[in-house]
């Protein structure tokens, strides 16, 4: 019969089999491990648009003098298609206090993220729910102070319950920053139309610059939206 630390490490070589990690500095020197799914959709791994708006989460545009800390510490946090959860963790970081979200399926990467990297925080708090685009977001609610998505424009099928979850997540004055990758090929750049078309009925967008991004973790073909309601 195996020994308890045979099935000790029987169960963590099957973990490890599992998953590989990517390794994301923090400004303050601390690094966010993220396991990313050798097998699996689109979630299961940390894409760069993701990096880029966790960087960009970390510049001075986020840093509150008054409060000698980031605009998002206390504030509540919602991303939605969070995949691995590298930019709510990236919040949770810096206070937030954030709710990731994805489908069921991503549920049990989400968590073993959020144990991986919970020692790195402090004054925030993080937890994953399951929410399908389009359906009820009762639990979600009041309006989060943010609502964070990174490179969620990809399947059309999705464009119209994206839209309609932003509409019922969001309040006058959520804050919805989307960061995505600029994709030409095949049928992305109809999708992204369709998206800012159906958006843009309920929505405003402000482009961020790129000497408004973090220097390093910036492209030309990765794009930072502000997006808020209409009045």
């Amino acid at each position: 019969m195996p020994t308890v630390s045979t099935l000790a490490n029987m169960a963590a070589e099957i973990e490890a089999s599992k998953y590989f990690v990517r390794e994301i500095e923090k400004n303050d020197g601390c690094v966010l491990r993220m396991k990313q799914c050798y097998i699996g959709d689109v979630g299961c791994v940390v894409w760069d648009a993701a990096i880029v708006l966790s960087k960009y989460l970390e510049t001075k545009q986020f840093y509150d003098p008054s409060a000698g800390a980031n605009v998002l510490c206390g504030r509540t946090v919602v991303e939605l298609g969070a995949g691995t959860g590298v930019v709510g963790l990236m919040a949770a970081t810096l206070g937030a206090q954030v709710m990731v979200t994805d489908l069921e399926d991503l549920q049990s990467l989400l968590d073993a993220n959020i144990q991986e990297n919970k020692s790195l925080i402090k004054s925030g708090s993080i937890s994953a729910k399951v929410l399908k685009w389009g359906e009820d977001v009762s639990e979600l609610l009041p309006p989060p102070h943010y609502i964070l998505m990174a490179d969620c424009i990809y399947y059309e099928q999705s464009i119209g319950p994206l839209v309609e979850t932003l509409k019922q997540l969001s309040g006058p004055e959520t804050s919805i920053i989307c960061c995505y990758e600029q994709r030409t090929e095949g049928i992305n750049p109809e999708v992204e139309g369709k998206f800012f078309e159906l958006l843009q009925q309920s929505f405003s967008c402000e482009k961020i610059p790129s000497d408004k991004q973090d220097p390093e973790f910036s492209s030309p073909d990765i794009h930072i939206l502000h997006i808020r309601r209409k009045d």
